[in-house]
């Protein structure tokens, strides 16, 4: 994936959106005991980043048709980012698969 997504504003720092996609539409409703445990795990580690200063924001979408995770996150290289999701509990377990995009433009408040 190329990155052009430089910005001298968050001194060098680089922006990614990440959506993550659960197994089935009605996951959020009917999650078994272990995916349940699961997503507690992935809840943590995403919190521990925000706590690092590298997941912005975070959380579920519930769009009826294709409910899914979004999550901003802030890193120095684009080669940081697989590796954050290759360690998310979620996507380990084959819960979630999550892709990456590159943000341009992020203002932040």
């Amino acid at each position: 994936m190329a990155n052009n997504t430089s910005n001298n504003n968050n001194q060098g720092k680089i922006h990614f959106m990440l959506k993550s996609t659960p197994p089935r539409v009605s996951f959020h409703q009917d999650m078994t005991e272990e995916e349940r445990n699961i997503m507690l795990q992935h809840i943590d580690y995403w919190t521990d980043k925000q706590n690092q200063g590298i997941a912005l924001v975070f959380g579920p979408v519930l769009n009826p048709s294709a409910p899914h995770g979004l999550a901003i996150i802030e890193v120095e290289k684009e080669e940081q980012v697989p590796k954050l999701i290759a360690q998310d509990p979620a996507v380990i377990a084959r819960i979630m698969t999550t892709e990456f995009y590159p943000m341009k433009a992020v203002i932040k408040k």
